[in-house]
């Protein structure tokens, strides 16, 4: 065998130098990971064209990408699905960390921001998306010296994943499917506010306790009326809810939002409604007169109930048959209105919710039910659509034509209040309701137990009659009673468990306690058992004496 010569030996030597490294040695080091800030970060549906949209996973890898190495952006949880997932939050702003006591410590107006409780209604959770971008990237970075952003962009997190291609019939796309109403249990989650049922719906409720925002969205997309408006929205409906929130709300800042939208985008927002005759028109309206009717006044649903915790509450509703790109577009757009109103007033806002706070009710008349309010005439921009079919299953979708026929009708959008009843100073509950005591717990109301027995003036509701609905709705035939208060002196044992109505969330305690209440504790089954013990009786007493 032959050898190289020590000359050859050290050019061989000099070359091998010289030569670039082996693939693979070049790619030994890790990459450097992704930020927020650079500007390849897309969503699944930006990614695909809009014909997809986020699994959960998608979210939970764009949420953590968006906020690494940034110092204003922490990404937490705030709860689990049925199923096990975690619920993301993302918190935006000066704060040390993402924990409610560093929210709170800033000292600085909270805005809650919450994507996606009904899983086929996606467009939310890719508005949130892109909007944590923007954020990330230095936009809008103004908010931020007077507000906390807390961001959830999937809250039905299981019900994200069961996606199917004929879910949501009619809406325009996305083609690839999209995630189901319910949860995993089969509860609509948007009826679960104030039974609290299911583990998001508590997971929501000990949010809003520890991080307690003055503001809440929530953000939806409709179904129903063929209308002119790329958005709908709604205040809270509840005629109980405190006058300033609801006049704020319908005075300036939904209308200054209705304004910029239109001057920036051309685009026509309004009041949620739905006129008879519509192609998934509810309630059988199809008889009715012609007008605008919003939905419902009961705080089972997210606007209402946050309003009765006294807090502003926005609901954002996108236009079902635009396209899922201009719903996502109008989606962010209005959220963004709404947060730069907030930023410009947080001084106003936190006062009035303050102020809510602190109103002792005690004395107060309180509607228990609702009706719609026949309100006067207005003009609503009614729209046309045309139908085209998927171009996977063949089932019939409806597109947007940019048609905007103004119509005259009577306005159905808010509700006046019945069934009154005055607010008392306290509640008496007995120790051994220990699923009432729990679930009062749950949404944040404050007890205390007597520490010895106390005789006091007190009235007792008398049950002259009651019923359940012959269909049962979210697994419950709900309960109505007929009665009223009577006098007694009563002697209260140890360990009875108050309820005051002078605290934050005394508002929300009366609704829950109150018998006659169409949305309380009482209408969702949990007397019952008393009930049939003793059918004449409720089992909870109240004061108006000082004690």
């Amino acid at each position: 065998m032959s050898t190289l010569s020590h000359a050859a030996v050290l050019a061989l030597a000099a070359l091998a130098v010289a030569a670039p490294l082996p693939a693979q040695t070049a790619r030994s080091a890790p990459p450097r990971p992704r930020t927020g800030r650079e500007p390849g970060l897309r969503t699944r549906p930006e990614l695909t064209g809009y014909r997809e949209t986020s699994r959960y996973e998608d979210v939970m890898e764009f949420v953590r990408t968006v906020a690494r190495g940034h110092r204003r952006m922490h990404v937490t949880s705030f709860g689990y699905s049925s199923e096990g997932r975690a619920l993301p939050l993302v918190v935006v702003g000066d704060t040390r960390d993402a924990s409610p006591e560093a929210v709170r410590a800033s000292g600085k107006l909270r805005v809650f921001v919450q994507a996606n409780i009904h899983a086929g209604e996606v467009e939310g959770k890719e508005a949130v998306q892109e909007l944590l971008r923007d954020l990330a990237q230095g936009r809008h970075a103004h908010w931020l010296d007077s507000l906390v952003l807390l961001i959830a962009p999937i809250y039905n997190a299981d019900g994200n994943e069961r996606v199917a291609l004929t879910n949501r019939p009619l809406q325009n796309g996305p083609i690839g499917g999209m995630g189901q109403r319910p949860n995993a249990q089969g509860l609509d989650l948007n009826r679960d506010h104030m039974k609290l049922e299911s583990p998001e719906a508590r997971s929501l409720a000990r949010l809003l306790t520890d991080y307690d925002p003055e503001v809440a969205m929530d953000l939806h997309t409709t179904d129903g009326s063929i209308h002119a408006y790329h958005l709908t929205y709604a205040p809270p409906l509840h005629p109980g809810t405190d006058s300033l929130i609801v006049g704020l709300l319908r005075g300036s800042w939904l209308p200054e939002v209705t304004r910029a939208v239109r001057q920036r985008d051309g685009w026509d927002i309004f009041y949620y409604g739905d006129m008879p005759g519509g192609p998934e028109s509810r309630g059988g309206r199809g008889s009715q007169e012609r007008g605008w009717y919003t939905f419902d006044h009961r705080p089972r649903f997210n606007n209402n109930y946050l309003g009765l915790r006294n807090r502003f509450a926005i609901l954002g509703e996108a236009y079902s048959y635009a396209s899922f790109e201009e719903r996502i577009r109008a989606t962010r757009r209005f959220v963004e209105e709404c947060v730069d109103f907030a930023y410009r007033h947080a001084g106003e806002i936190r006062a009035t919710a303050a102020a809510a706070d602190a109103h002792v009710l005690t004395g107060d008349s309180l509607p228990l039910r609702a009706r719609m309010h026949r309100g006067a005439p207005i003009e609503i921009l009614v729209g046309a659509v045309e139908e085209t079919r998927h171009p996977y299953t063949g089932q019939r979708m409806l597109r947007r034509l940019d048609v905007r026929q103004p119509e005259t009708m009577t306005d159905f959008s808010t509700f006046e209040g019945a069934g009154f009843e005055r607010v008392p100073r306290a509640y008496f509950i007995p120790a051994d309701l220990t699923t009432v005591i729990e679930r009062l717990e749950a949404h944040g109301i404050r007890t205390s137990r007597l520490e010895r027995p106390l005789t006091l003036q007190v009235e007792r509701f008398r049950v002259d009659s009651t019923w359940v609905a012959e269909r049962a709705f979210q697994n419950h035939r709900e309960r109505t009673v007929i009665g009223a208060y009577e006098p007694a002196q009563q002697e209260l044992p140890a360990g009875t468990v108050v309820v005051r109505v002078d605290q934050p969330l005394g508002r929300l305690a009366f609704f829950l306690l109150e018998p006659r209440s169409d949305d309380g504790f009482l209408d969702w089954n949990l007397f019952d058992e008393p009930l049939q013990r003793e059918p004449r009786s409720y089992p909870i007493l109240r004061t108006f004496s000082e004690f």
